[in-house]
């Protein structure tokens, strides 16, 4: 039964208001296939349960410990003593050996205090719909479940049967998508999405091969099927500094966004953050993206460009 179908998940967020019009329930999927250099949600990426290490949560081990003994591969050792933030007594926690560690996770069944965690968990479509139903009370006319990742698309028998499932019960569902699938996939779920959050990279192939490992060939002919298929966008676009935030490719972009015509119901520019990288500390990945954020006057002059060409467009 589709209703069996298990996903990989690395969250499900309620009362989101950032995931389409309304307040919605997110549900964030594993896996993707761009690797974005400024990516906020590393633990998205990989398609695998990679351990995380959540360093203020261990109580040490003094009280503790446990994990000392279970690992495998003896990724995990005594850190140096350090005076504890709450009583200023000696608190000896924790430390991981990347280059050992394999990501077994076993380590993650002896955590009391939940310090070493899995980046995800797997669980049906029907065990995703009840927690998501529980909020269709707070979605009102304009809210919903979005299906985010990661690139959700990649988990596509599990996305299409989820929206499905929602759409049996009246929920609008947004789908927030990089745009780099099959089109055949797009085309079969199109009818159980009411709008689709669409990422725009870079409008230049070779530039965006290079950023995010793949080039856009795919993720404009697929916005271009979707506009002429009567489905509704919401473009995103990252906005980077020199990376992509140049006037020349703004501007391409906003004449990619005119060429689909009515369906682009927005454009929403989002600027730059670092907001992410303690994500990448947790999962002993490095961070490898050091700019400064755009400006406020450099936004607005993008969404000026934007909205100069005919566009509906906010800062994000």
């Amino acid at each position: 039964m589709t209703r069996d179908i298990k996903g990989k998940l690395y969250d499900i967020q309620g009362y989101s208001v950032h995931d389409g019009p309304g307040i919605r329930t997110t549900v964030f999927l594993k896996g993707c296939m761009l690797h974005c250099l400024w990516c906020h949600s590393p633990e998205s990426i990989s398609f695998d349960y990679e351990l995380a290490w959540f360093e203020t949560r261990c109580v040490g081990t003094e009280k503790c410990g446990l994990c000392l003994d279970v690992c495998p591969q003896g990724a995990i050792s005594k850190a140096e003593p350090e005076k504890s933030a709450t009583d200023g007594s000696l608190l000896t926690k924790i430390k991981i050996d990347r280059s050992k560690c394999r990501n077994c996770l076993i380590c993650t069944q002896t955590c009391p205090a939940q310090a070493l965690k899995p980046s995800g968990y797997e669980a049906t479509v029907e065990e995703v719909f009840r927690k998501v139903a529980k909020d269709k009370i707070y979605f009102g006319q304009e809210g919903g479940v979005t299906i985010s990742g990661g690139e959700p698309m990649a988990q596509f028998d599990f996305t299409l049967a989820l929206a499905k499932r929602c759409k049996e019960e009246g929920i609008s569902v947004c789908l927030d998508t990089t745009g780099y699938a099959p089109w055949e996939n797009f085309q079969e779920i199109l009818p159980y999405i009411d709008l689709f959050l669409y990422d725009l990279k870079h409008m230049d192939p070779d530039k965006c091969q290079k950023l995010v490992g793949v080039n856009n060939e795919l993720i404009l002919d697929n916005a271009r099927r979707i506009a002429q298929n009567e489905g509704n966008l919401q473009i995103r676009v990252p906005v980077i500094p020199k990376l992509n935030a140049t006037k020349e490719n703004m501007e391409k972009t906003a004449a990619f966004c005119r060429e689909l015509g009515n369906a682009v119901t927005l454009v929403q520019l989002l600027p730059y953050h670092s907001f992410g990288s303690a994500k990448y500390t947790r999962l002993g990945l490095p961070y490898k993206l050091n700019i400064t954020p755009p400006s406020d006057q450099e936004m607005r002059e993008y969404l000026e460009l934007m909205q100069s060409m005919g566009l509906k467009a906010q800062i994000h």
